[in-house]
């Protein structure tokens, strides 16, 4: 078990991009890079690792959970369903579940639910390795990691939240992907997942990483925001919401491109990948013991998702209530998080897609194998 352990805190380190929602210099919260993140898997909170995503938070159990079970890990038959125990980063991971953990604060809820929102990777894959979660919400590479070290311990029930990694820049220099070559490139996530996505689209687009442009990747994304502000026609990429944290200091600074639609244009043929930052994953043995369980939070879950892009202003409320990121900050940034509900046989090849993709520039980033047909869930 602590080899397991020691294998996953290592390898969410390297990971990368939950790119995030949030982060250090966007109002104390998540950042990024994911984060989608280097942030995601390797710290939601300060380090850039696994998913992009980079949070300062704490960790926050909703007050559902602290009253319905004094005891953090009880499974078993309640009035209210089984208690399912879930954990979701800080940033775009848990935004999608801010109107299930209303309603299950509220008892309206088909389980009872135990929400935990942390703020860096390695408080969430130990515990759903040590049966302490039974759901948790991750960047999409460190799942990967994650069920190749532990023999197929976990299956992924759907994709939560595609790219929030976005080319901005202070001129107007950037209106295609192909308009970056010869630029220079302010960057976080070297060595994970940011790093992965930003060196496929550009190969796709003709463009060679190492030749071609100039990539200055730095450790935080508020140093991209500081080089960008003080170049001439500054060009960085970076997470949401730290974008829209980053444009509310600096009016200059413009969305040139999205990298989920510029990954996107690039897919050929019917199996279509797709940039992914997060993925909501479910104990196997948890799963074969509660079935009905695990399918009335999907249906839930998903609900979820649909209220939060629906409803952008009550679900900037509830993001603040939950204290993942400021009500002001959510409600800019939500329509850029890509929140998403996607399962079945999209979600396998989507997601499949995706991992090889990672695979193909460092196996390391999804565990040293592709995940085989276990991995995913087709309920």
């Amino acid at each position: 078990m602590r080899r397991i352990l020691a294998l996953l805190l290592t390898t969410a380190m390297l990971a990368g991009v939950l790119t995030g929602c949030g982060g250090k210099g966007t109002a104390d919260t998540t950042a990024a890079g994911e984060d989608v993140t280097t942030a995601a898997a390797g710290t939601e909170a300060a380090k850039e690792d696994a998913s992009g995503e980079e949070t300062a938070g704490a960790d926050v159990t909703t007050a559902a959970a602290e009253d319905d079970t004094a005891a953090a890990g009880t499974e078993g038959d309640t009035a209210g369903g089984e208690t399912i125990r879930v954990g979701a980063l800080k940033g775009p991971t848990a935004m999608g579940m801010v109107k299930l953990m209303d309603d299950a604060e509220a008892g309206n809820t088909a389980n009872q639910y135990e929400f935990t929102i942390a703020a860096a990777i390695d408080e969430i894959t130990p515990k759903i390795v040590q049966g302490q979660f039974d759901i948790a919400a991750m960047p999409a590479n460190v799942s990967s990691v994650l069920y190749n070290n532990t023999d197929g311990a976990v299956s992924v029930l759907a994709v939560n939240t595609l790219g929030v990694i976005y080319i901005v820049e202070t001129g107007e220099s950037v209106q295609s992907a192909a308009d970056l070559k010869g630029k220079t490139i302010y960057a976080s996530g070297k060595g994970a997942t940011p790093e992965y996505a930003l060196n496929y689209v550009l190969r796709q687009n003709g463009i060679d990483p190492e030749k071609d442009v100039t990539i200055e990747y730095k450790s935080e994304h508020a140093e991209c925001a500081a080089a960008l502000a003080e170049a001439e026609n500054g060009i960085a990429m970076l997470p949401q919401p730290f974008v829209t944290t980053a444009q509310a200091k600096n009016d200059k600074i413009r969305i040139a491109l999205d990298m989920t639609e510029e990954w996107e244009k690039v897919q050929t043929g019917e199996d279509k990948s797709a940039l992914i930052t997060g993925v909501v994953v479910v104990r196997n043995e948890f799963l074969q013991e509660h079935p009905e369980a695990v399918a009335a939070f999907m249906d839930e879950y998903k609900a979820s998702t649909e209220y939060v892009t629906a409803n952008v202003e009550e679900a900037a409320a509830l993001i603040e209530k939950y204290d993942i990121v400021p009500a002001a900050v959510a409600q800019k940034a939500l329509p850029y998080c890509n929140i998403t509900f996607i399962e079945g046989q999209d979600m396998k090849t989507q997601l499949g897609g995706y991992l090889n993709t990672l695979f193909e520039q460092n196996a390391d980033a999804v565990g040293g194998t592709l995940p085989d047909e276990g991995f995913y869930y087709l309920r």
